[in-house]
C-alpha cells in the first residue's frame, strides 16, 4: 500500500473496488490488526488502533464475508457465536429480552421465514460448515449475526460476489438495514455498492479515483471502464 489515506465519517459507508490484488482485502486485514503496520497509522473514532488491545478493536467490529465461517451446530449457536448473547443461548427460553433480540436480527436479515419453515426452528442443525444451507441462507445468517453484535463498524467483505443474481438482491434488502451505521464494503460488482456514500477505487495499492458512483461515472475514468464492462457482461447473460 502506497499513500493510501481516506475518512469514513460514522453512519456512512464506504467501498473499496478494484481489480484482484489491488490492495482491498488488505485494507481490512489492517483495520483487523491480522498484522501491523510498517508506517502510518489507522485511527478509529480518533484512536491509534496500534494503541488498543485486539480484543477491545474486535469487539467493536463486525465482518459479513463472502465464505461465511459456520460450525457443525445449531443455527442460534452460529447466530449469537461472536456475541456476549453465547453464554446465555442456554438460557434463550427463560430469557425473553435475548430471544427477542435473535428473532428482531433474523427478521431484520430476511431469515425469519426460513426459520419458521423448520421443525425445529432457531434449533436446527446447519451441518459441518452449512453444508445444509443455500449460499443465500449462509449469508443472510452472517449479516443477523453481525446485527446481532451490533458492532460500530460494519466490514462486508465480497458479501455478495459468490452468489447468483436473484439471491443478490435478496441480500442487498436484507442490507439494507445497516445502511445508517458506518460500514466498509469491498466489492467487486459495482451494482452493490453504488449507493455508497464514497466509493475508493484502488490500483496496485494505491487510490486511483474516489467520489460517488454518478462522480465517478461523469470522470470517465477506471472506475466508469469497469462499471460499463459490468453491464455489457450482464446483458450479455441475459440474452444467453
Amino acid at each position: 500500500m502506497q499513500d493510501v489515506s481516506f475518512t469514513v465519517k460514522a453512519g456512512t459507508s464506504t467501498a473499496l473496488v478494484g481489480a484482484t490484488g489491488s490492495g482491498k482485502s488488505t485494507c481490512v486485514r489492517l483495520m483487523y490488526r491480522f498484522y501491523d503496520l510498517n508506517e502510518g497509522s489507522i485511527l478509529v473514532n480518533g484512536e491509534n488502533i496500534a494503541h488498543v488491545t485486539q480484543k477491545s478493536l474486535r469487539q467493536c467490529l463486525g465482518i459479513v464475508p463472502q465464505d461465511t465461517v459456520l460450525f457443525n451446530n445449531t443455527l442460534i449457536y452460529n447466530l449469537t457465536y461472536g456475541s456476549h448473547y453465547i453464554e446465555k443461548m442456554e438460557e434463550l427460553d427463560s430469557l425473553s429480552h435475548v430471544k427477542r433480540a435473535v428473532e428482531e436480527a433474523c427478521k431484520k436479515a430476511q431469515l425469519e421465514d426460513f426459520i419458521q419453515r423448520q421443525p425445529d426452528g432457531l434449533n436446527t442443525l446447519v451441518g459441518e460448515r452449512g453444508l445444509r444451507l443455500s449460499g443465500g441462507e449462509k449469508q443472510r445468517l452472517s449479516i443477523a449475526r453481525c446485527l446481532l453484535r451490533n458492532p460500530k463498524i460494519s466490514v462486508f467483505d465480497e458479501a455478495t460476489s459468490a452468489l447468483d443474481s436473484v439471491t443478490e438482491k435478496e441480500i442487498q434488502k436484507a442490507l439494507e438495514v445497516l445502511k445508517d451505521k458506518t460500514s466498509l464494503v469491498i466489492a467487486h460488482r459495482l451494482s452493490t455498492i453504488k449507493n455508497c456514500e464514497q466509493i475508493i477505487v484502488l490500483n496496485f495499492g494505491k487510490i486511483l479515483e474516489r467520489g460517488t458512483h454518478e462522480e465517478l461515472l461523469e470522470n470517465k475514468g477506471k472506475y466508469h471502464q469497469m462499471w460499463v464492462a459490468q453491464e455489457k457482461a450482464k446483458k450479455e447473460s441475459m440474452t444467453e
